[in-house]
């Protein structure tokens, strides 16, 4: 017989395995798909970033926010503003046009083009390692299927590397804020979401989450040490925004980069009406203000439209009562209030992810001017949290299809239509078969006998058939609201354009609106639900 030492050097132990290499495989494919994608059709958007490159680049810091060379002003908070600086360095380097404050507008050679599209790409570089973070302690199944969902999302093909923006980058610094909060490590999840909010302010939604779980798990540690944990979580925090707003408090600017990151002249919705609650209120001012009409009650229409760009200074009410900011930011307060107990009561890390994720989605439904991209904020996230237990992934499944169907109407152009088609439906496959994969196995593992008895193999194989059986399955409300969604795209896409078409030209979109704003309201109800009985 061989010695035990004998056999070690015959078959020695494996390394340990080290995720971050399969991952960068999942990243290449899908950098491979978003060159592919660098002539496609892109937004207004692409000509923002450019200018703010131009500006950062031409002017000095202390007019960066003053400056009004293109309707496209900058916007964004100071990091961002740094981070535009940082890539023109390489901008003005490949082509100097590009950068240029008055040659430069509207400049869109294939320099322009390749330069930025590319950006995008090597910014989601902080995605992947956010996403290697919260994985890299998972089982393979599970941590290859949270790549799948982030890496390959569909929603970020669509909206960063068509449309044009850089969600994947700041999703990226959530996510590793998240990573540190399921860690334990609260200061530098602190840390990372002050650095967050002052590179995209919109994501201050979840501030108050992130406010009441670090007072309760990193602070309320007793008088003494909570005093001076809280001193110390406060210091770190104002030394973020003191870097970011610090220079523009030094040249009397302040007030200026404020009102330019909050323009509450904008109106409650966007041209295009995410789905959210507001979608109901506006549908039913419409039908009331439709009746009075009919009833002979003269109702002045409303200067904003369904379909011209921005809403304007008004909220487009006929008869209902105009919608100001505060009543926005009392409805998401309320919405977020049962999160912000149970974060009180029960501040446990596992659940800080499934907690933001709700926030982001009660600003989407509840907040004051939101953009249909903004669902990026709570499906990345939620996908963390999808691979753990069927009822997770269930809900997954309906949303991430359900948001991705919403941002159809930002491409609007034929030629990009079986663009967004395919990657939805590649999507869903994707999606499908390893929810299926994942859940049937986890079934096969729990029936699976213990003893090892003569009928063992029998009794295994009987346990994987009824895990097949049992395996993935979405149910009939589920199913029929997807019949649903399916009807009203081939309602829009190939029926309207020839019976309404002329009449209705805004009908489509409406449709989608209405109709996607329901499967929104469903899933915030859902998370409501888990967050009370978790």
């Amino acid at each position: 017989m061989e010695s035990q030492s004998t056999q070690k050097l015959k078959n020695p132990p494996k390394p340990p395995h080290n995720p971050i290499s399969e991952l960068w495989w999942f990243f290449a494919a899908a950098t491979c798909v978003k060159l592919l994608l660098i002539p496609a059709y892109r937004s207004t958007d692409f000509e923002v970033h450019r200018h703010w490159l131009a500006i950062t680049h031409s002017l000095p810091l202390s007019q960066w926010y003053l400056d009004e060379t293109s309707p496209w002003t900058l916007d964004y908070p100071p990091f961002f503003a740094y981070f535009e600086r940082f890539l023109s360095i390489f901008a003005n380097l490949i082509d100097p046009q590009m950068v240029h404050l008055q040659n430069g507008l509207n400049y869109s050679s294939d320099t322009v083009v390749y330069f930025q599209r590319v950006s995008v790409c090597v910014s989601d570089l902080c995605l992947l390692y956010g996403v290697y973070r919260l994985t890299r302690n998972l089982d393979p199944v599970r941590r290859k299927l949270i790549w799948v969902l982030v890496v390959w999302s569909p929603m970020l093909v669509v909206v960063d590397h068509l449309h044009f923006q850089y969600n994947g980058f700041l999703l990226g610094v959530l996510l590793i804020s998240l990573s540190y909060l399921e860690e334990g490590r609260d200061l530098m999840g602190g840390l990372v979401f002050a650095v967050l909010l002052c590179f995209k302010h919109l994501f201050a939604v979840a501030a108050p989450v992130y406010f009441v779980y670090l007072l309760r798990h990193y602070c309320w540690k007793g008088l003494v040490k909570g005093f001076g944990r809280l001193l110390i979580l406060g210091t770190v925090v104002v030394a973020v925004f003191a870097v970011a707003y610090g220079p523009f408090v030094y040249h009397g600017q302040i007030k200026q980069v404020i009102h330019r990151m909050f323009p509450f002249g904008r109106g409650l919705c966007h041209a295009y009406w995410a789905p959210n609650f507001w979608v109901f209120y506006i549908l039913l001012d419409k039908v009331i203000a439709f009746f009075l009409g009919r009833l002979g009650f003269k109702i002045q229409a409303p200067a904003a439209s369904f379909t011209g760009g921005l809403v304007g200074d008004s909220s487009p009410f006929a008869v209902l009562p105009q919608i100001t900011p505060a009543i926005t930011f009392i409805m998401v307060l309320l919405a977020l209030s049962p999160c912000l107990i149970k974060a009180w009561r029960d501040p446990r890390p596992m659940m800080i992810t499934r907690w933001v994720a709700y926030a982001y989605t009660c600003g989407f439904l509840f907040g004051w001017h939101v953009h249909e991209k903004a669902s990026l904020h709570f499906v990345i996230p939620l996908a963390i949290v999808a691979v753990q237990n069927l009822d997770t992934a269930r809900h997954y499944f309906f949303l991430s299809i359900v948001s991705c169907y919403s941002l159809f109407p930002l491409l609007f152009e034929s030629q990009e239509y079986p663009i967004k088609v395919l990657l939805l439906l590649l999507h869903s496959m994707l999606m499908w078969l390893g929810f299926s994969a994942q859940f049937t196995k986890d079934k096969t593992l729990e029936m699976a006998p213990s003893g090892k008895n003569k009928d063992s193999h029998l009794e295994l194989n009987r346990s994987v058939i009824a895990a097949q059986k049992g395996g993935f399955d979405i149910g009939w409300v589920v199913w029929s609201y997807l019949v649903g969604l399916l009807l009203v795209e081939i309602w829009g896409q190939f029926l309207h354009p020839i019976f309404l078409g002329a009449k209705l030209p805004f009908l489509p979109l409406m449709l989608i609106s209405v109709y996607c704003s329901v499967g929104v309201m469903y899933s915030f109800l859902w998370q409501l639900k888990h967050i009370l009985v978790s």
